[in-house]
């Protein structure tokens, strides 16, 4: 049986994956923060889906679940890797505070670096394993490749996601082992509310209250009507298991406005997010 590790796995696109792969036959480690969370997908899911207990913050923890996923395995290595946690942390640029900037990175890309880092060797780069080399899905976002207004942490860490697994990729050349970038436009998952979402009750007069609390409810709408998160799973099988896969893709409703929207020129779409954000120019 192949075995894959997903990490956040408690909720959305992770909890979805993690019952997909395990239909499909697949032996799901799914990472979780809370043991509770951890008992209920082992009920939900049955014999294929074992929790590991870990913050991808806390480095400790995640190399005490890599060593309990390589005595499973016995000698075997992983069929994959995929890097699903993360948060959310909208805001101002210029009045996100330091720790909250700080916050984001550690969780969307330190986490993800030291996930990687742990569990790579069970994919194939230990060399004393025996069996094909396994693969890396990162999930990123269509913010990997977009900066919106107020999402400026969040949109830097999708970025930084898609340099760094660029860059992991032509090295893990050296193993066989692929790595495949996901950027999901809006998906039905509760991540904006994982975050620090500002406090509107703070902003007062700030020019930033209007256009703040505009993009915000205009996330928040967009994920009610996005994707549902078992199309993004299905997305992440095929680049598993796939004969031949990208190196990136893109899954997103409105798939022909969004094209649209890519096609503009940069100044025109700052028209129109400024025009549906009510950023409103302050100075003659």
């Amino acid at each position: 049986m192949r075995s894959v590790v997903i990490t956040g796995a408690s909720t959305g696109i992770g909890e979805t994956t993690a019952k997909y792969l395990a239909s499909q036959g697949f032996k799901v480690y799914g990472s979780v923060r809370k043991p509770e969370d951890g008992a209920r997908l082992k009920q939900e899911i049955g014999g294929n889906f074992e929790p590991l207990i870990f913050d991808v913050t806390d480095e400790a923890a995640i190399k005490v679940a890599a060593a309990k996923v390589r005595a499973d395995l016995n000698g075997q290595t992983l069929a994959g890797l995929v890097n699903n946690a993360g948060i959310a942390v909208p805001g101002p640029f210029l009045e996100t505070s330091l720790d909250k900037w700080r916050k984001q990175f550690e969780a969307n890309v330190i986490g993800l670096v030291a996930t990687t880092q742990q569990f790579a060797p069970l994919l194939g780069a230990d060399l004393s394993l025996k069996g094909e080399p396994g693969r890396i899905v990162m999930i990123s976002s269509v913010a990997g490749k977009r900066g919106n207004p107020f999402a400026g942490p969040y949109s830097a860490s999708k970025h930084a996601v898609e340099g760094l697994s660029e860059s992991l990729r032509r090295e893990m050349m050296l193993f066989g082992i692929d790595v495949i970038v996901i950027g999901p436009g809006p998906i039905k998952t509760p991540i904006w509310g994982k975050g620090a979402a500002p406090d509107f009750s703070k902003l007062g007069n700030s020019p930033y209250a209007k256009p703040l609390e505009a993009a915000f409810n205009f996330m928040q709408n967009l994920g009610k009507n996005g994707l549902p998160p078992e199309d993004v799973a299905k997305l992440i099988h095929h680049a598993l298991t796939g004969a031949s896969v990208k190196t990136r893709y893109t899954i997103t409703p409105g798939r022909l406005m969004r094209a649209i929207i890519n096609a503009l020129p940069a100044r025109m779409s700052d028209r129109m997010i400024a025009k549906r954000l009510k950023i409103e120019r302050l100075r003659p």
